[in-house]
């Protein structure tokens, strides 16, 4: 099975190094990120895993909880968080799923045969409040993700969510974002009081409207 934007994120309830999990009900009314590793004990999750932990916090203040996957069971889970909290000078202060009937794996699209029947893929699954599916990045095996995009990409999420804006190429929160072409040019002032640039009839530009 494959999942796809849009879709409602399926549910699932499994085991984890912080007890029996119910995916939907941890989530509850948050943003949620599922992510995915080939395998514990290997050198580029660990690098991954330290590197959520140490952000947390900035996941917290965007309500967004996180949750990662790999194919190993509790103990190993239990046993490889110790070397993350070692090594990346951190806490993990979230769950790891173990998964060692691939049955979540599969569920979402995690292991590609292509790649490796024996593993799963690094995916990244931005799921909103309304319990679909916002966002899907695959990355291979050997390649470290950036989370800091993916704080990015949320910050985005979140703003177009409420606003009839979309962000331009390389957009950083607190910079000038794109009004959607269903905005008429007669709506602007009232919608976007801060005013706006117009480049062409479909590229105008206003200050970011969740800024004071």
């Amino acid at each position: 099975m494959s999942i796809r934007l849009g879709d409602i994120a399926p549910d699932f309830t499994a085991e984890s190094s912080e007890g029996k999990i119910n995916f939907h009900q941890f989530l509850g009314n948050s943003w949620g990120i599922l992510f995915s590793h080939p395998a514990d004990f290997t050198p580029v999750c660990t690098t991954e895993l330290g590197s959520v932990a140490k952000l947390k916090p900035e996941f917290e203040k965007r309500n967004v909880k996180v949750i990662a996957l790999s194919v190993d069971p509790v103990q190993s889970h239990i046993d490889w968080i110790k070397d993350i909290n070692e090594t990346q000078k951190t806490t993990v202060n979230y769950p790891i799923i173990a998964d060692p009937t691939f049955e979540v794996s599969k569920l979402y699209g995690f292991v590609h045969p292509n790649a490796s029947d024996k593993f799963t893929v690094r995916s990244v699954v931005i799921i909103g409040p309304d319990k679909k599916v916002k966002l899907l990045i695959t990355y291979p095996a050997s390649t470290g993700r950036n989370f800091n995009e993916i704080l990015r990409v949320i910050d985005s999420l979140q703003l177009t969510a409420n606003y009839s804006v979309a962000t331009p190429a390389n957009w950083k929160n607190g910079e000038d974002v794109i009004i959607v072409p269903a905005v008429k040019d007669e709506d602007i002032a009232v919608k976007f009081p801060k005013g706006h640039t117009r480049i062409k009839s479909y590229l105008r530009y206003t200050p970011q409207p969740n800024l004071n």
